[in-house]
């Protein structure tokens, strides 16, 4: 019986990374926004496998889609910096769903979870890429540095307002989906 339910959710974490990785490839742009920061959904799948697996999941099925985005789409640099970025932005963000659920087990620790995972997504971030993503593009790319204020502006006007649209979104589209599926995730989250 414990085979049987560590296949299944070897199964499961592997179907959610696959789903993550194709959600990840349906990216757009926000207008307003610089074209680069592209909105995708692939922390939903993330977010299932988070709730009912645990936080561990969630990082797995982030690790897996980051490593399948670098082995299939490369990197422009030849580094993975936008894989490892998505990757941390990732787990910023729910991390503290998975946390605020497993401690309510209910729709309002999702929702909480959710406004606090949108918010250290987004501070936490603006900060890195401040101080290390964007520096570490300039590093491999060859290119001009940005000036300590263009960094700041671009953080301020697009990082920033960026991943606060991209978690407000995302988490409206799992509340949806949370409470469409809601008697499947708690009859299976892992005790």
């Amino acid at each position: 019986m414990e085979h049987s339910k560590k296949t299944q959710k070897l199964v499961i974490l592997g179907m959610l990374s696959g789903l993550s990785y194709v959600l990840m490839m349906l990216n757009f742009p926000i207008p307003g926004i610089p074209p680069f920061l592209k909105i995708d959904f692939s922390e939903v799948p993330a977010l299932l496998a988070a709730l009912i697996f645990g936080p561990v999941a969630g990082l797995i099925v982030e690790g897996i889609k980051n490593l399948l985005h670098y082995l299939i789409q490369g990197s422009a640099t030849g580094v993975p910096v936008g894989q490892l970025a998505n990757f941390v932005a990732g787990l910023l963000f729910i991390l503290p769903v998975s946390l605020m659920f497993h401690k309510f087990k209910n729709t309002k620790g999702i929702t909480t979870g959710l406004v606090v995972g949108t918010v250290v997504m987004s501070v936490g971030m603006a900060f890195l890429n401040y101080y290390v993503f964007l520096p570490a593009y300039t590093l491999f790319l060859q290119s001009p540095a940005l000036s300590s204020e263009e960094t700041r502006q671009l953080v301020v006007t697009g990082i920033l307002p960026f991943n606060m649209i991209k978690g407000i979104i995302t988490g409206l589209i799992f509340v949806v989906l949370f409470n469409k599926m809601k008697y499947w995730i708690t009859k299976r989250v892992a005790v």
